[in-house]
């Protein structure tokens, strides 16, 4: 198979894929519900997250949730540089039988911003408070789902987003030691 067959092979699954997923968005309470996931997966639920590690850990886990932080600024800086290299529209934009069920934070499609910082922001708080994991890997999860049922993000774009989360969270872990910080 040649790279031109290749290439029009795994835009084909990507679409069937987002198509099969955006499908339950029809249903108006699975709607609904992965509406309010998306909506609590641009912050707030990452938010309380961080409260809940400062108060099981104590204020000396202040600098750790800084890491958090700066691999959320990390994450930002990737994900806004390849969305403008690659310029992908969302599925909703460019087949209409996509419904669209929630509107996007930003213009283009790829990589998925919420996926990569839910990866990055469960590796690392996972991490330092492991119990935690119990609630963020199901969320993680439903956020990664809830971007391609709402029509926002083509599975490629959830899984490059969820590996640069994974590599940007496990960079900061891996680098922590060097600043003089163990997590």
């Amino acid at each position: 198979m040649n790279l031109k067959n290749a290439k029009t092979r795994m835009l084909s699954l990507d679409l069937k894929g987002c198509l099969y997923l955006n499908h339950f968005s029809h249903q108006q309470a699975v709607a609904q519900f992965f509406k309010m996931i998306s909506r609590l997966g641009d912050g707030l639920f990452w938010y309380v997250m961080l409260f809940t590690v400062w108060l099981l850990q104590g204020f000396a886990y202040s600098l750790h949730i800084l890491y958090v932080v700066l691999g959320g600024s990390i994450g930002t800086t990737l994900y806004k540089l390849l969305k403008k290299k690659t310029v992908r529209p969302r599925p909703y934009q460019v087949h209409q039988v996509i419904r669209l069920g929630e509107r996007p934070l930003d213009h283009f499609s790829f990589p998925s911003g919420h996926t990569l910082h839910a990866v990055m922001a469960t590796t690392v708080l996972g991490y330092i408070q492991p119990l935690l994991l119990i609630l963020m890997l199901p969320f993680t999860l439903l956020v990664a789902l809830s971007r391609m049922i709402l029509g926002l993000h083509y599975p490629s774009d959830v899984a490059v987003g969820a590996i640069i989360g994974a590599s940007v969270g496990s960079s900061i872990i891996v680098c922590a030691p060097w600043f003089g910080l163990m997590l």
